[in-house]
Protein backbone atom coordinates (compact mmCIF):
# COMPACT_ATOMS: atom_id res chain seq x y z
CA UNK A 1 0.00 0.00 0.00
CA UNK A 2 1.30 2.93 -0.65
CA UNK A 3 1.40 6.18 1.80
CA UNK A 4 1.74 9.53 1.18
CA UNK A 5 5.41 9.86 1.77
CA UNK A 6 5.85 7.78 -1.27
CA UNK A 7 4.22 10.23 -3.77
CA UNK A 8 4.38 13.49 -2.38
CA UNK A 9 7.60 15.78 -2.61
CA UNK A 10 7.38 18.03 0.61
CA UNK A 11 5.21 17.18 3.73
CA UNK A 12 5.49 19.60 6.40
CA UNK A 13 3.88 21.13 9.56
CA UNK A 14 4.01 24.69 10.76
CA UNK A 15 2.29 27.19 13.11
CA UNK A 16 -0.54 29.00 11.78
CA UNK A 17 -0.48 31.53 14.87
CA UNK A 18 -0.74 29.96 18.46
CA UNK A 19 -3.68 28.24 18.12
CA UNK A 20 -3.79 26.41 14.66
CA UNK A 21 -1.38 24.06 12.99
CA UNK A 22 -0.99 23.75 9.06
CA UNK A 23 0.11 20.73 7.32
CA UNK A 24 1.27 21.21 3.90
CA UNK A 25 1.85 18.89 1.06
CA UNK A 26 3.92 19.86 -2.05
CA UNK A 27 3.88 17.39 -5.41
CA UNK A 28 6.03 18.01 -7.77
CA UNK A 29 4.64 16.08 -10.37
CA UNK A 30 1.09 17.26 -12.00
CA UNK A 31 -0.09 13.36 -12.03
CA UNK A 32 0.31 12.43 -8.84
CA UNK A 33 -1.09 16.05 -7.52
CA UNK A 34 -4.26 15.49 -9.77
CA UNK A 35 -4.26 11.49 -8.81
CA UNK A 36 -4.29 12.73 -4.90
CA UNK A 37 -7.27 15.72 -5.02
CA UNK A 38 -9.31 13.01 -7.30
CA UNK A 39 -9.32 10.61 -4.97
CA UNK A 40 -10.01 13.01 -1.74
CA UNK A 41 -7.30 11.75 0.30
CA UNK A 42 -7.29 14.65 2.47
CA UNK A 43 -10.74 15.64 3.97
CA UNK A 44 -12.03 16.72 7.17
CA UNK A 45 -12.89 13.37 8.14
CA UNK A 46 -9.54 11.65 7.35
CA UNK A 47 -7.35 15.05 9.27
CA UNK A 48 -9.91 14.61 12.04
CA UNK A 49 -8.94 10.37 11.97
CA UNK A 50 -4.70 10.89 11.60
CA UNK A 51 -4.65 13.16 14.11
CA UNK A 52 -7.27 12.02 17.02
CA UNK A 53 -9.19 14.87 17.14
CA UNK A 54 -13.11 16.02 16.73
CA UNK A 55 -14.06 17.01 13.36
CA UNK A 56 -14.95 20.47 14.72
CA UNK A 57 -11.09 21.22 14.87
CA UNK A 58 -10.62 20.66 11.19
CA UNK A 59 -10.23 24.75 10.13
CA UNK A 60 -9.93 24.07 6.63
CA UNK A 61 -8.51 22.28 3.62
CA UNK A 62 -7.21 24.79 0.82
CA UNK A 63 -5.91 23.45 -2.42
CA UNK A 64 -3.57 25.30 -4.54
CA UNK A 65 -3.09 24.11 -7.88
CA UNK A 66 -0.30 27.00 -9.15
CA UNK A 67 1.97 25.31 -6.45
CA UNK A 68 0.62 21.45 -6.54
CA UNK A 69 -0.21 21.86 -3.00
CA UNK A 70 -2.58 21.01 -0.29
CA UNK A 71 -2.87 22.38 2.95
CA UNK A 72 -4.92 21.54 6.33
CA UNK A 73 -4.89 23.78 9.17
CA UNK A 74 -6.18 22.62 12.42
CA UNK A 75 -7.50 23.72 15.70
CA UNK A 76 -3.56 23.10 18.43
CA UNK A 77 -4.71 20.51 20.93
CA UNK A 78 -2.55 23.43 23.01
CA UNK A 79 -1.79 26.05 22.34
CA UNK A 80 1.96 27.20 21.15
CA UNK A 81 4.03 27.29 24.27
CA UNK A 82 1.31 26.08 26.70
CA UNK A 83 2.36 24.45 29.85
CA UNK A 84 2.63 20.91 28.17
CA UNK A 85 2.77 21.67 24.85
CA UNK A 86 5.79 20.05 23.57
CA UNK A 87 6.31 21.54 19.79
CA UNK A 88 6.07 25.18 19.72
CA UNK A 89 6.89 25.39 16.26
CA UNK A 90 4.50 22.80 15.46
CA UNK A 91 7.13 21.62 13.14
CA UNK A 92 6.98 17.92 14.07
CA UNK A 93 3.37 17.54 13.67
CA UNK A 94 3.37 15.84 9.78
CA UNK A 95 4.15 12.58 10.56
CA UNK A 96 0.27 10.98 10.68
CA UNK A 97 -0.18 12.93 7.46
CA UNK A 98 2.94 11.52 6.09
CA UNK A 99 2.45 7.99 7.09
CA UNK A 100 -1.44 8.16 4.97
CA UNK A 101 -2.21 4.84 3.40
CA UNK A 102 -3.09 5.97 -0.24
CA UNK A 103 -5.63 2.78 -0.81
CA UNK A 104 -6.41 2.23 -3.93
CA UNK A 105 -3.34 4.59 -5.11
CA UNK A 106 -1.79 1.95 -7.33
Amino acid sequence: MKRLVDVAAIIRSKNSGPFELTMDVIFTDKDNYEKFLKGKYMNSHKISELYKIPLKDVVDIVEFPGALAVKATIIRPLPSGALGERDVYGAQQHVPLMMMELSGWD
